[in-house]
């Protein structure tokens, strides 16, 4: 009992050479694998330490580039305090979002299938206060070329609990996502991708019509004057053009 400060102690230094020194990750899942047998016997009410702990120690492992050889681990022990404590849930999925991956889809695979664990054991007060930031994320998972992105991110709706967040969320979720349904409906090039975001679309339509013919009004409004505006670039160009050509300059090389 005496020595479990002192332990704690050497394994959060274990983690931070880790993250901000070396970058060798070898035992680090073993590490993580005992971790999530004692975070499973934490008493509650949870300590502050402990929260330190996942704050300061768990959530930036997500950091470091070999993270998908010990992910599995750290996803449990993540899930564990959610589980625990759910008002950890906001801690978690901010922190999930602050180091996100953007250029390497397979790990992004791995974020979004932890970030749908954490947000099986989350509550509606603690989903609330994250969810514009989480479905900004979604929307650009949405429509990420690499299908597997995407349709993990869609398998989300597959999920009652995460289904029923939604629902009474919808007037917040609905208008951050909306223009990704688009996008994928018009020009996604996988057809799963494509077969999901209609399901999803439809499973919108059905929860709130009204809602969804505004959002629909609200996106064509958009695309209007993003014409409206593409269209008179090109004609100040043209107009440009023409001046040029008129004072002999019919020589210029078009951009």
């Amino acid at each position: 009992m005496v020595h479990r400060p002192f332990i704690r102690k050497a394994i959060n230094n274990i983690f931070y050479r880790f993250i901000y020194e070396t970058g060798r990750y070898n035992g680090i899942g073993e590490l993580l694998e005992i971790l999530g047998s004692i975070i499973n016997g934490f008493a509650l009410p949870m300590k502050e330490e402990h929260k330190l702990f996942l704050a300061k120690a768990l959530i930036p492992l997500h950091k470091p580039k070999p993270v998908a050889t010990y992910h599995h681990q750290l996803s449990y022990c993540v899930t564990q305090f959610v589980e625990k404590d759910y008002k950890l849930a906001d801690t978690v999925i901010r922190g999930l979002l602050k180091y996100w991956p953007v250029t390497n889809c397979q790990k992004e695979v791995l974020f979004l299938g932890e970030l749908e664990e954490v947000l099986e054991a989350t509550q509606s007060a603690e989903f609330q206060r994250c969810m514009v930031p989480l479905f900004r994320q979604i929307a650009r998972c949405l429509n990420n070329p690499h299908f597997q992105v995407s349709e993990r991110a869609l398998f989300f709706w597959n999920n009652e609990h995460i289904v029923g967040l939604i629902a009474q969320n919808r007037h917040v979720v609905l208008p951050l996502i909306f223009e990704a349904l688009e996008k994928n409906i018009l020009g996604h090039w996988n057809q799963a991708v494509h077969g999901l975001t209609v399901n999803v679309r439809k499973m919108f339509m059905e929860v709130d019509a009204e809602l969804f013919e505004e959002c629909r009004r609200q996106y064509e409004e958009k695309m209007a004057r993003a014409r409206e505006v593409e269209d008179q670039r090109e004609m100040t160009w043209k107009r440009l053009a023409d001046v040029a050509a008129e004072r002999g300059g019919g020589n210029l090389v078009a951009v």
